[in-house]
């Protein structure tokens, strides 16, 4: 990688660390760069996972240290998920990601309309006429997340975040906490299978880790400071541009005004 690309990264890394941190999808930034930088899909892919790693650990260690991470039901949850990883990054190490890519499209304008609807579940949490989700589903639900986390991570944090406010009934700056503490469970899994397999590229995983780590910390700080309304909102434009780009809208858009 030439010299001028470092800054590129870095900046790359800081968006994509201060979305995955209040939302998800941050992967959506950083994959592409990586592939245009000259890595084959399947090595950008096991590359950035370096970068979510460290920024996982910073973003815990943020939210911990203010006190709104559930770390009990964080390692519960956790557990399913880095099972299904696993499973998840065997498969993608040769398996053609088009047609995922679409159909988390279509979840993700979906969930668009769920978070813009039903605002009070998403601010306060499970209310007391509602019930979460029951532990056998629960486990269901977040092995089947690590799978999806596993295979691309793009929009995991999305499904994660609907999983522990919908299911277990959080509201969204706690369940970022947790959210993140489980994607740092299985990515580190899911890393030693692209290290396996020689698919991950160390020198660019850790530049673009020093941005991840960055926009991690500040977004950890925001979160907690900011409230869950400021979260919902950022969740929503998120989910509106992942949705877009993963649809293949955005392109159609940009073609309509040129």
């Amino acid at each position: 990688m030439e010299w001028f690309f470092y800054p590129a990264v870095i900046a790359a890394g800081f968006a994509a660390g201060f979305i995955n941190t209040l939302a998800g999808s941050g992967s959506l930034i950083t994959l592409p760069l990586l592939i245009f930088l000259g890595l084959p899909a399947n090595i950008a892919n096991g590359t950035n996972r370096v970068a979510i790693l460290l920024q996982n650990v910073v973003a815990v260690g943020s939210f911990r240290r203010q006190r709104v991470l559930d770390m009990r039901a964080g390692n519960m949850l956790a557990l399913p998920a880095v099972v299904g990883a696993v499973i998840g990054a065997q498969i993608a190490v040769n398996l053609d990601e088009f047609i995922i890519r679409r159909t988390v499209g279509i979840l993700m304008v979906v969930m668009f309309f769920v978070v813009l609807i039903k605002p009070r579940r998403w601010l306060e949490g499970k209310t007391g006429d509602e019930k979460g989700f029951s532990l056998i589903l629960k486990i269901f639900a977040f092995f089947l997340i690590g799978v999806y986390g596993g295979f691309i991570q793009a929009g995991v944090g999305i499904f994660l975040l609907a999983g522990l406010v919908l299911g277990a009934g959080y509201d969204l700056v706690r369940a970022n906490a947790v959210k993140l503490l489980i994607v740092l469970c299985f990515t580190f899994f899911a890393l030693i299978i692209f290290m396996l397999n020689g698919q991950v590229q160390w020198k660019t995983g850790m530049v673009l880790a020093l941005g991840n780590m960055a926009g991690a910390w500040i977004a950890s700080r925001m979160a907690v400071r900011r409230g869950a309304k400021f979260v919902r909102w950022f969740l929503l434009s998120v989910l509106l541009v992942s949705g877009s780009i993963l649809l293949g809208l955005s392109g159609l858009l940009i073609g309509l005004f040129q």
